[in-house]
């Protein structure tokens, strides 16, 4: 027996050497290069940073929490909410449990698998099972087999399947943490613009519903003027229809604005029926941060999807080599000890020991084109995750710029409506004193009235959009700057 296990030890210890000689064959390609050409500066940065209003710089703002450089403590209270209740966020942290529990699963392969058993085997052996014949009318009384033993296996891993494997789910759980960054980040985003959209629309429900006293009051002076036949049924007809058409423009904003309450209270993880937020019109004197965008080639380490996508691709380029180790033998190294008896009692006496040492080459031969179909198939999605890879980076400078731009005429926008609605402000106070002193008709007072609530309007928006597009830039650039 000594002999046997000697020759058994020889023989591993030579699969072994052989297995350390055969590992410099690698399988792994190296890794995917995706051409890209990164531009040194954005195109529409000066245009987005020139002709605007006052600014706070956000370099020094929080980077993580970025929402708090606009100062804004209900905002950060709603960001809170969205943090702790939104079913999306609550999914995409279970995708990454999920995504870190496949990655010890494939970290278990490069540990040996050690297991126990015990029990208890009843037989009955046939005549033919031991070669005396068919004919022979022996007969075998069955007989119980008691067994306690320990087993323990390993894969010498050759040509890289074991690592390859690791390195695709390690890969693939830096994808998932990346994604579940970037619906963070859209949630944050979402969050953020919902609130500064309600916020426009009590401007906008605020500026028609002093509108409308004023429309009352214009109606109950004229009324009073046609009673005394200073003017006719026409100016009175023009300002009954102004105000209720000024009316029926209030009834549709506080429509809106409900149902941008409603969106919010969703984003929040909250039914419409218990989320209720006091109006709040956004004025003049709310913080606009001043974003910077920084360098182009920064932006690639910045937006979790581009992360997630390079993830991706590591993890297919990974899975193309594991497929490939298919086509080399594998080595699994097998030992097993115990003791086997026929009585309970005689379990663990020394003649009841039984052992088993192996090491098996398994080399695939014939497979019916299996392994090079396989191989074919992970190639080609290695080159569809390089394309995402650089579809994604482009999608990400092509967001960027899109944002700046957008930045950069809501800016010259603003300074055209502020001029427009200073104007508009004088033309309507020199219109009302004409009108009562009877100097011009009712029509061309409400005529400018009527400019004026539009560029007001227009001025609302424009800085509704202002903070839109400014969370925009940040949810382009990644969450940072």
């Amino acid at each position: 027996m000594t002999r046997t296990i000697q020759r058994a030890f020889r023989f591993t210890v030579t699969a072994l050497a052989a297995a350390t000689l055969l590992a410099a064959c690698g399988t792994t390609p190296p890794p995917p290069q995706a051409t890209l050409s990164v531009p040194t500066a954005y195109q529409e940065a000066e245009a987005a940073q020139a002709r605007w209003k006052t600014a706070q710089p956000a370099e020094a703002q929080p980077r993580g929490e970025w929402w708090r450089a606009f100062g804004d403590a209900q905002l950060n209270a709603l960001q809170q909410q969205a943090e702790a209740g939104n079913p999306g966020l609550v999914a995409a942290a279970a995708r990454v449990k999920a995504a870190r529990a496949l990655l010890g699963n494939a970290e278990a392969e490069r540990s040996p698998q050690v297991n126990v058993q015990a029990g208890a085997t009843r037989q009955r052996i046939a005549a033919a099972q031991l070669g005396t014949g068919a004919n022979n009318d022996t007969r075998f009384p069955p007989a119980t087999i008691w067994q306690a033993r320990v087993g323990a296996s390993y894969e010498v891993d050759l040509f890289g399947r074991v690592a390859n494997g690791v390195k695709a789910a390690e890969s693939d759980a830096q994808a998932v943490e990346a994604a579940q960054r970037s619906v963070q980040l859209a949630l944050q985003a979402d969050v953020a613009q919902a609130y500064f959209t309600l916020r426009t629309l009590d401007a906008e429900v605020d500026l028609l519903t002093r509108t409308l006293a004023s429309r009352e009051q214009t109606l109950g002076l004229i009324q009073k003027r046609r009673n005394a036949g200073e003017v006719s049924d026409l100016d009175l007809s023009r300002a009954q229809a102004d105000r209720a058409g000024t009316q029926a423009e209030l009834q549709g904003l506080q429509g809106q604005r409900q149902r941008a309450e409603h969106a919010l209270a969703m984003l929040l993880g909250k039914t419409p029926a218990d989320f209720k937020l006091a109006p709040q019109p956004l004025t003049a004197e709310q913080a606009m941060p001043q974003v910077p965008a920084g360098l182009p080639s920064a932006l690639l380490e910045r937006r979790p999807d581009v992360a997630a996508a390079q993830a991706r691709m590591m993890a297919a380029n990974a899975r193309l080599g594991q497929t490939r180790s298919a086509l080399f033998p594998a080595l699994v190294l097998t030992a097993q000890g115990g003791q086997a008896s026929s009585e309970l009692q005689d379990l663990f006496a020394l003649n009841a020991r039984t052992w088993l040492v192996s090491a098996v080459f398994n080399l695939p031969i014939i497979d019916g084109g299996r392994n090079k179909a396989a191989i074919a198939r992970a190639e080609a999605g290695l080159e569809e995750s390089v394309a995402d890879y650089r579809q994604s980076v482009l999608q990400a400078f092509g967001d960027v710029e899109g944002q700046l731009a957008s930045l950069g005429s809501a800016r010259a926008q603003a300074q055209s409506v502020d001029e427009a609605l200073a104007a508009a402000q004088r033309a309507a106070s020199l219109a009302d004193k004409r009108y009562r002193a009877g100097e011009d008709s009712y029509l061309s007072l409400l005529d400018t009235q009527r400019s004026l609530l539009g560029t007001e309007r227009q001025a609302m928006q424009l800085r509704g959009a202002w903070a839109s597009q400014t969370v925009g830039l940040v949810r382009a650039l990644g969450g940072g700057w």
